[in-house]
């Protein structure tokens, strides 16, 4: 006779990170705006109404999902910056090259644009974007020592990949003047 199998329950918390990560997905995919709730507790496995337990509004998920992004970016710059300073390298030049990786995920770059493009109507998401983009300005100062005109171009930097791999920019002949500036950017 076999014993009785043992079922493993999910705690809330480990529930609300897989919701987190199918969130991640399903609003990259779409926005925040165009994605109905349903499909991401579909997304997630679970009924819409455990959803809502975990996420009492579709805002208190868009935040929790924005906070992650941040979060990403600011451990992928945590951990170059670590590694550089081991190495003996360029912190400022490696975290760029996190970066560089970080937004080759297109999940993390199109959420990134969604949370920009819906900040401008939406002021709870805008002071939660705004917050997370202001935790990613302390991290590159923290951890780079950069003047503020250095993390200034740093970030403008960012935000440029942010839009030449949105637009999958690679060899137009307009680019020149902009590679430039990111090649002379660099430390």
């Amino acid at each position: 006779m076999n014993p009785p199998a043992t079922r493993t329950l999910s705690t809330a918390a480990d529930r609300r990170e897989a919701v987190l990560e199918a969130a991640v997905r399903v609003f990259a995919e779409r926005g925040f705006s165009a994605t109905p709730t349903t499909e991401v507790a579909r997304a997630a496995g679970i009924s819409h109404a455990y959803l809502f337990r975990l996420f009492p509004t579709k805002s208190d998920l868009a935040i929790a999902v924005t906070e992650r992004c941040h979060e990403r970016i600011i451990a992928a710059f945590r951990a170059a910056a670590a590694h550089a300073r081991a190495a003996g390298e360029d912190v400022r030049h490696a975290m760029g090259e996190a970066y560089g990786l970080l937004v080759s995920d297109d999940d993390i770059l199109r959420l990134q644009l969604h949370t920009h493009a819906a900040a401008v109507g939406d002021p709870v998401l805008r002071e939660a974007a705004r917050a997370g983009f202001g935790r990613v300005v302390d991290v590159v100062t923290e951890e780079t020592g950069a003047s503020p005109e250095d993390v200034g171009s740093f970030m403008a930097c960012g935000m440029l990949i942010n839009t030449l791999s949105a637009l999958g920019a690679t060899d137009e002949p307009w680019l020149a003047p902009l590679a430039a500036y990111l090649e002379a950017a660099k430390p």
